[in-house]
């Protein structure tokens, strides 16, 4: 048989196979039906669980059967997002408990950030409110969600990625520790400096202080000064007042001219960080449940059975949907070795049809969902 005999031979059989495909969908609408008039839930393991062990018993082969399996298994889930979305037309499948509001409220509010006065926090939480909001800083990242959580403070601005190192992991942590959640973002450039003392010159330096992820942001330039010792800190603001209490001209500091100017101190150089284009997006976390209607950005996590495909069809839910997924972040769950959960960024409004479809879905087939904002 020539090649062109066969392929359309195989042109007649796949035209079969959409036909039938569209007939199995045309019947799985009906199903959605029933499902919605008795309230059955639309995802049954353990029928599906049975259909892919029928179909791959009707298989000639090993091969042949993996395969089936794999396209039933595929079959199967696009069905329930068919359902899902029959389910969201006919009004079932419940409401967000989000509240969408006109604005945020800012009258008598108390915000909080971590680190000392002078630091990018402090510069992200001035962009965000303004320069006159009441404010007060905490040391640590947990001091803040704690703040919030407490309601000693209505906001909290944390840090949660920076565009050259990353992810900062412990506020992905806190997110899912703590009932607080997002409601904006600000985004900071940054523009590290070596800061010291009046005085002080770069030859005097023996020790320079900063926080993990600025020393590693200036790697490049401090490569050129191997004989420096480098001193981590919790925040670059904390290390700029530490070598303004010391008035050692052989301590420096890395921060922003902004933490300069605020504790007096010398800029050595600036723009000392590798990158021209170095940012750090900061987040506005709140106890309540609630998002604006310019809101664009919904924050998830969620987990999924340690199976094989389980995220795959997790984030089909996105597809299905024409929901755009913008990241994913992984971070391990403690006391579950080699088990994650999983964190995601997509573009919308939780009054989006298509994004309720998508989180309904979710909700039904992961082993946990929780939404962390829409702003």
């Amino acid at each position: 048989m020539e090649l062109e005999e066969i392929r359309n031979k195989l042109d007649e059989v796949d035209k079969e196979i959409v036909e039938l495909y569209e007939k199995r969908m045309d019947l799985c609408s009906k199903v959605a039906d029933y499902k919605i008039s008795s309230g059955k839930k639309v995802f049954d393991p353990a029928r599906e669980k049975e259909k892919k062990s029928a179909v791959r018993k009707l298989c000639t082969s090993e091969f042949n059967g993996d395969g089936a399996e794999e396209l039933f298994d595929q079959l199967m889930s696009v069905s329930r997002k068919l359902q899902y979305q029959k389910l969201s037309e006919a009004g079932g499948g419940g409401r967000l408990p989000f509240i969408e509001v006109k604005d945020l409220k800012r009258d008598k509010m108390r915000v909080v950030f971590q680190g000392a006065e002078g630091s990018y926090s402090q510069a992200a939480m001035q962009s965000f409110f303004g320069k006159d909001v009441e404010n007060f800083h905490v040391e640590t990242f947990r001091d803040a969600m704690v703040a919030i959580d407490e309601g000693s403070a209505d906001y909290a601005v944390l840090p949660i990625e920076n565009s050259s190192a990353g992810i900062v992991t412990e506020i992905y942590d806190l997110l899912t520790e703590y009932e607080n959640y997002i409601v904006g973002e600000q985004i900071i450039p940054i523009e590290h400096c070596l800061i010291g003392v009046p005085g002080a010159t770069i030859e005097d330096i023996e020790k320079v202080y900063s926080h993990a992820q600025s020393l590693m942001q200036s790697s490049r330039f401090l490569a050129e000064y191997p004989s420096w010792d480098q001193i981590s800190m919790k925040n670059n603001a904390f290390a700029v007042a530490k070598i303004a209490a010391d008035n050692d001209k052989r301590k420096a500091a890395i921060a922003s001219e902004y933490a300069a100017d605020y504790y007096k101190m010398n800029i050595l150089k600036k723009k000392i960080n590798s990158s021209d284009t170095n940012s750090t997006r900061f987040i506005v976390v709140c106890n309540q449940k609630i998002y604006l209607p310019d809101a664009r950005k919904i924050s998830l996590v969620l987990e999924v059975s340690n199976e094989s495909g389980s995220l795959y069809h997790a984030l089909s839910h996105f597809h299905y949907n024409h929901v755009n997924m913008t990241r994913i972040e992984s971070r391990p769950i403690e006391e579950r070795d080699w088990e994650y959960r999983f964190f995601i960024d997509i573009e919308g409004s939780l009054s989006d049809s298509g994004v309720m479809n998508a989180i309904r879905g979710l909700r039904e087939e992961t082993r946990s969902l929780r939404i962390l904002g829409n702003y």
